[in-house]
């Protein structure tokens, strides 16, 4: 995958890059995995704004995606790699020996024509699902459970991947994208690879309308804003004022707001790396 800059014929085209989309092999989504997905924007079921910056963008449909990979030794046939508007990864179209067509989430190199199965005595080859005890150490994986069953929940974005570092009784040790080590139970199921679309972090958006079509709407520094209306708002000139806080008055940086009373720290070896 790559991306392709625009030829400067406008003020929104100078430096605006899209995706060259080499990697897509089809267009036009199998209806059988569609479903219809309705807007919010932003509001509650009594019609009150209760998510700031959200509403409009273009009309979408929802792909039915296999997060689990709960079709055992069954090989599938990939057809297709497609575009998804939902996520930044791109998507795999299977066709399984049985006549079930699937989506999954596309790994990196993963060819139009390859075979891909899951299982606990398969290949750990790209595509392949696989339960982590089954996994050599040191393998790339993405999509992973966090519980037994539930359906993948980490590393599924563009680019990303965790890697399978060790093995301690019944759990796996797991890099995760984010820095953060943590514990993992060896019967989770997880893809080999990386995700696909690496480069979607290198897009350049160009102009305000790009990010109107995804359905994000303005957003307005606290500082621009009056005492009244933000805590960080007012001041006589330019003034950027006080301590970065939200707009209802929760510190924006350096504040833990996970609970200490959470199950799942105690599955935590090591946490994320600072993005400082």
């Amino acid at each position: 995958m790559g991306i392709r800059k625009l030829k400067p014929v406008s003020a929104g085209s100078r430096i605006r890059s899209v995706s060259d989309f080499k990697e897509i092999t089809k267009s036009t989504p199998e209806k059988s995995l569609l479903r219809p997905l309705s807007k919010s924007g932003g509001r509650n079921r009594l019609g009150e704004l209760t998510v700031r910056q959200k509403g409009g963008g273009h009309k979408r449909r929802y792909r039915l995606i296999d997060f689990k990979r709960n079709k055992h030794n069954v090989p599938a046939t990939v057809k297709a790699i497609e575009y998804d508007p939902n996520r930044s990864a791109h998507i795999a179209l299977l066709y399984y020996k049985d006549g079930e067509k699937r989506y999954i989430i596309a790994p990196a190199n993963l060819k139009v024509g390859q075979t891909v199965v899951a299982g606990e005595t398969v290949e750990p080859a790209v595509g392949n699902a696989m339960p982590l005890k089954s996994i050599p150490l040191g393998t790339s994986v993405h999509n992973i459970e966090l519980h037994p069953g539930k359906g993948g929940a980490m590393a599924r974005s563009a680019g990303t991947y965790a890697q399978l570092v060790g093995r301690d009784g019944k759990y796996a040790i797991l890099r995760l994208p984010s820095g953060e080590t943590r514990l993992v139970l060896l019967t989770c199921m997880a893809t080999v690879g990386t995700v696909s679309n690496p480069e979607h972090n290198n897009i350049i958006l160009g102009k305000a309308g790009r990010k109107r079509w995804l359905g994000r709407r303005p957003r307005v520094r606290g500082v621009a804003m009056n005492p009244v209306d933000h805590p960080m708002g007012g001041g006589e000139g330019r003034s950027s004022g006080g301590h970065p806080r939200s707009r209802k008055g929760i510190p924006a940086k350096g504040y833990k707001t996970r609970s200490p009373k959470k199950a799942s720290n105690r599955f935590i070896i090591s946490k994320a790396k600072s993005k400082k």
